[in-house]
């Protein structure tokens, strides 16, 4: 079967593949792992990549290339857009540098945040490794997941003044393993709260603005990246399924207003029992996808998906059908 005829997704979120929408010039626009991407206010598709000699590449929406900035990134891991009085901002993580970095969108940086010492967690720099962040567009405030370093989510002001931190590793319904994401919820605009993952044990945990565990949405078989906001919907890459040594086994979730997942895009179909969800699995017979790590959701309901650790891949666009 030809990809551009190849239609996965379960019932109304299903979607035609078309693989090469992303794919460039290796010798000028080279990629290593392409890790997060966004959509800023002009339909402009921002992609992160740890390849420094252009950490950042911005596409239109039929793939065209418009430009591309960044050399300091190495461990450019987490991508996130925010809003300030009309203008756009990104935040960058760095697993490398052990910082949180705000630009312009173009590449100008505006704020750096270094380890948060703040805490009383942290001896040094080296045990901060940033994966993530979200910004509450009613007071600036920003959260940083640290992902690969000591499983806190720390939250600042829009000053990058310490405010609190929770979390911590383990299995308790306010920790985390690998608390990979975060975003913030606003589909209830009078009860905004927080997503943030805990890929490890398989989940999203919803909490309040100020850190109080609300509760777990179990996602069973899906080491799932960061949970994006889209519409009544949450999307997220799941990296692999099943376990964790599960090489090249990722696909898409899609989850409704009531967090019950719809489709699963290159994985088995959600069912339901007793009202949890069964695990899921990478679907073998069309395997499109080796390590998703980020999707971001066009006007049309079209998803652009990135890979980390999937032989220099470009992302791919899956059209909305």
């Amino acid at each position: 079967m030809a990809p551009e005829t190849l239609v996965i997704g379960h019932g109304s979120h299903r979607y035609r593949v078309f693989p090469d929408w992303g794919t460039l010039n290796p010798a000028t626009h080279p990629v290593q792992d392409c890790h997060e991407m966004v959509i800023d206010a002009r339909g402009r598709i921002f992609l992160l990549t740890n390849e420094t000699r252009n950490n950042i590449l911005i596409y239109d929406r039929s793939g065209k290339l418009l430009d591309s900035w960044g050399t300091d990134y190495p461990g450019g891991h987490g991508l996130t857009l925010s809003t300030e009085n009309g203008e756009e901002f990104l935040f960058i993580t760095d697993i490398e540098r052990h910082q949180v970095i705000k630009t312009t969108l173009e590449g100008k940086v505006v704020m750096v945040l270094d380890y948060p010492q703040e805490t009383g967690q942290y001896a040094t720099a080296g045990a901060f490794l940033p994966t993530q962040t979200a910004v509450n567009p009613a007071n600036g405030d920003l959260y940083v997941t640290d992902g690969y370093g000591m499983q806190y989510v720390i939250q600042y002001n829009n000053r990058g003044e310490y405010i609190r931190h929770w979390g911590g590793k383990g299995d308790a319904d306010e920790q985390f393993d690998c608390v990979h994401g975060i975003a913030l919820d606003t589909r209830k605009p009078d009860e905004p709260t927080l997503l943030i993952t805990s890929r490890n044990h398989n989940a999203l945990k919803r909490f309040t603005l100020d850190g109080q565990y609300i509760h777990t949405i179990p996602l069973p078989g899906s080491f799932v990246c960061r949970p994006v906001i889209h519409g009544p919907h949450i999307f997220a890459a799941v990296f692999r399924s099943i376990t964790n040594r599960n090489f090249g086994s990722g696909y898409i979730t899609i989850l409704d207003e009531n967090d019950r997942v719809i489709s699963t895009p290159g994985g088995t179909e959600p069912t339901y029992a007793d009202g949890s969800l069964q695990p899921q699995a990478q679907a073998q017979a069309q395997p499109v996808f080796v390590h998703p790590h980020d999707v971001c959701i066009d006007a049309d309901e079209n998803v652009y998906v990135c890979q980390w650790n999937a032989n220099n891949v470009y992302p791919m666009r899956l059209q909305r059908v």
